[in-house]
């Protein structure tokens, strides 16, 4: 008998939900507008690169810095969460600087896309930025 009441009590506890409905969020990429690069790298040293963005709204906070090796270089956004809910999110043109380090490989020359978003007609926008690698 007590091994059901406190299998029913279990049960119970896993099927409450604790969750606010009227708090959701998603992920965003945001546009870089600026980004620091050194000019050239040394190989297997460890280099500081620093974008700034604008935050949109009250409403998204900075999540990461996406990275992901493309075939034709290195695609570079912000992740932002947006939080949905029954409150205002009122529009702000905060600018952020992040910066994240990076250490070159044997590629003799990386070329860095900073997604700076998309144009009306839906073609994306990106700061280009080729840094040649020194021994």
């Amino acid at each position: 008998m007590k091994k059901l009441i406190a299998c029913i009590i279990a049960l119970l506890a896993l099927s409450c939900s604790i969750s606010d409905d009227t708090q959701k969020s998603y992920v965003e990429l945001l546009p870089v507008e600026s980004a620091s690069v050194p000019d050239e790298f040394t190989r297997a040293e460890i280099y500081d690169i620093t974008i700034t963005f604008k935050r949109p709204s009250e409403c998204h906070a900075f999540k990461d810095i996406y990275l992901k090796d493309e075939s034709d270089g290195l695609f570079i956004a912000v992740m932002s969460t947006v939080f949905t809910g029954n409150y205002d999110c009122p529009l702000i043109d905060n600018v952020i600087e992040k910066t994240f380090t990076f250490q070159p490989g044997q590629e003799d020359l990386y070329v860095f896309k900073f997604w700076h978003g998309s144009t009306n007609s839906g073609d994306e926008e990106y700061i280009i930025i080729e840094v040649p690698v020194i021994d």
